[in-house]
């Protein structure tokens, strides 16, 4: 226990809690045009969340490393019980009733595949060749990948791909690995978005296609694309200005709704996907400028951490979770001002949502039991 206490990253931890903070705060005036409380619900699943890295951190990596095909085992039969039973929210099938929680599998997903990955590639290192490890990385992610892209969850399904690069990048694959990887990505974008449509076949829907490319073209007239939804983002965090507009208040005898994108509900998915603006138009340019200074701080601990480890498996999965936040980030705060695709991609330890809230928070705990545990040199390599 007192090594625990001793090597535990307090700096990575503080900054992840500051953020989860805000978000709580930011999630007051987020959730005011929403039934129910989300603000409470929100509460306990950054409460519950917190709990839950405390734990993982006290963790040996030694004991993530042994569990690798049973956690893989999970991720499959719940990605794929999603497409038997689960319950459907905006034309997407994602998550599992549970009564007082819906459970969302492809959230859990991508950090128990970070950490079966990266316990794969340590065990098969310098037994197995590049190109066949760089092959059985791209099966052991692509089958989860094709699971949760039935669902659909095309923005999920990326943050799978950037963890498997991050991670394959840090394990030191060949460089023409990574040209063949993205020429077959785009490859098969072109054949999902364009020739297969042109023969008939139909892989994905309209709206779908319209949300991925309305950011090029935004319609603010249409209320069904997803440009309404961007024009409206654009508008928020534009009238934050510098400072913001600090939230709604109430002056005796005269109302002003300062931050009237989110306060009168022209902001859709203010609490999820565009909470971003929700920053940006109450809290300005500095408020907005200050979360992305935490996010970098945070991302920097998280670096550390992987030229820190010992063990091929510690700088692995520190790779896959710092990859996996950082294409979040990157991508949400982008698809809020116009810079990406509306991909549906929240907003780490911003954004509402009990999974997404717990596995980011979880995240960190793993990051802070490989810091615990640094400089243990990797265990004797097993058979997969």
């Amino acid at each position: 226990m007192t090594h625990y206490v001793r090597h535990l990253d307090y700096l990575m931890l503080a900054t992840a809690l500051s953020i989860s903070a805000f978000g709580l705060w930011i999630m007051q005036s987020a959730t005011k045009n929403y039934s129910g409380n989300l603000y409470g619900h929100q509460l306990l699943y950054v409460a519950a969340g917190t709990v839950g890295m405390l734990v993982v951190a006290a963790i040996p990596p030694v004991l993530m490393r042994r569990v690798r095909w049973p956690l893989y085992a999970f991720v499959l039969l719940t990605t794929a019980a999603v497409l038997v039973a689960g319950t459907s929210v905006g034309g997407g099938r994602r998550w599992i009733n549970l009564g007082a929680f819906q459970f969302q599998p492809s959230e859990f997903a991508k950090l128990l595949l970070i950490v079966g990955l990266a316990s794969v590639l340590a065990a098969r290192r310098g037994i197995t060749g590049p190109a066949r490890l760089t092959l059985l990385a791209i099966g052991y992610i692509g089958l989860p990948a094709v699971l949760v892209f039935k669902e659909p969850d095309f923005g999920t399904m990326l943050v799978f791909l950037a963890i498997l690069l991050g991670m394959l990048f840090v394990y030191g694959i060949p460089w023409q690995h990574f040209v063949w990887m993205i020429l077959a990505v785009c490859v098969l974008g072109a054949l999902i978005f364009s020739i297969l449509p042109g023969m008939g076949v139909q892989v994905v829907q309209e709206y779908q296609i319209t949300r991925l490319t309305s950011f090029l073209h935004p319609n603010p007239s249409d209320v069904k694309s997803g440009g309404f939804q961007l024009r409206q983002s654009v508008i928020a965090v534009s009238h934050g200005g510098l400072g913001g507009t600090g939230g709604t208040t109430t002056v005796p005898g005269q109302p002003q709704l300062g931050a009237t994108q989110t306060s009168l509900g022209f902001l859709p998915e203010a609490p999820t996907d565009f909470v971003f603006a929700v920053v940006g138009e109450e809290r300005g340019f500095v408020g907005a400028a200050w979360l992305i200074c935490l996010y970098a701080l945070l991302l920097w601990r998280g670096l550390k951490v992987i030229t820190k480890s010992r063990s091929t498996f510690g700088s692995l999965v520190a790779a896959g979770v710092v990859s996996m936040l950082l294409f979040q980030i990157f991508i949400n705060i982008g698809m809020t001002i116009g810079l990406a695709p509306v991909t549906g991609i929240p907003l780490p330890f911003m954004s509402f949502g009990g999974s997404h809230t717990i596995t980011n928070l979880l995240a960190i705990g793993v990051l802070q039991a490989i810091h615990v545990h640094a400089q243990a040199a990797d265990e004797p390599v097993y058979a997969l």
